[in-house]
């Protein structure tokens, strides 16, 4: 993840946001593909971290599929968010479309809705920063790329906004708790960054002591502030409450993502 000037978040304001509806067919990029055994819990759910690479590969065949992989190939995620309406689960296959809802000329909202004819429902929404392939740093889009994100969006100056606290609150509630989180040779991609996808285990691992959570409806948001890099030692600090879970990522007392997952109000998607 790229450095820049972080803007703390007075409030959370996860439950909040509501995603932007989806354009018509003709204007979204779309695909499919078999959930697979390995992205799945013992209840045979689609895990979260299974729907982040979802995320990460239709990303990179929407680009390809427009001719923007040469001119536009690198992407970084700054914030994530699943909206699990109706899970998942396995053997099902899953239906993805793809669209911008808002860019700037260095980064983009983008959304993905995944469903499927067994009535499975999953809406997601990503902020991602677009890496020059030299610099290493946020660049602008290219002129053609621009072009196609503004088909489906009215927001072309898109900027960042912090939803999660970048710092746990001061508390001595017994609900809070820090554990140690070991990274692996897999979970480092090839800029010796955590990838993505890692991040969700940490939130999948949080949430086996809290299943409640993981009944639909319910929105989970990862949030990055700044990369954790191969060799660094991650201690998680979690807060829950009869509604939620939070967690920071931290190395060396600095937070460097932060996560939360909550109930929401049942829906009629």
């Amino acid at each position: 993840m790229a450095s820049e000037q972080i803007a703390p978040a007075t409030q959370t304001v996860t439950a909040a946001h509501v995603l932007a509806p989806s354009p018509p067919p003709e204007d979204c990029f779309e695909t499919s593909r078999p959930i697979r055994t390995g992205d799945v819990d013992t209840e045979y759910r689609l895990r979260l971290d299974g729907i982040a690479r979802y995320l990460q590969d239709i990303g990179t065949d929407n680009l390809v599929a427009l001719g923007f992989d040469e001119t536009d190939p690198l992407w970084v995620v700054r914030r994530t968010v699943i909206d699990v309406h109706r899970p998942a689960v396995w053997p099902d296959r899953i239906h993805l479309r793809r669209w911008c809802a808002a860019h700037s000329t260095r980064w983009s909202s983008m959304r993905v809705q995944l469903n499927n004819d067994e009535n499975a429902l999953i809406e997601t929404e990503a902020f991602w920063i677009n890496i020059g392939t030299e610099t290493g740093m946020p660049a602008r889009i290219s002129d053609g790329l621009l072009e196609r994100l503004a088909l489906t969006s009215n927001e072309h100056r898109l900027r960042w906004k912090p939803w999660l606290p970048s710092m746990p609150p001061e508390t001595d509630e017994r609900e809070d708790r820090d554990q140690i989180f070991p990274l692996r040779v897999t979970d480092i991609d090839p800029f010796n960054h955590v990838n993505n996808a890692a991040y969700w285990h940490a939130v999948e691992e949080s949430l086996a002591e809290r299943p409640d959570l993981l009944e639909a409806p319910y929105r989970a948001v990862v949030e990055h502030l700044s990369p954790i890099y191969g060799r660094d030692q991650v201690r998680l600090h979690t807060r829950t409450d009869d509604s939620s879970l939070s967690l920071w990522f931290l190395v060396d007392g600095e937070v460097r993502a932060a996560a939360r997952v909550e109930r929401r109000e049942t829906r009629s998607e």
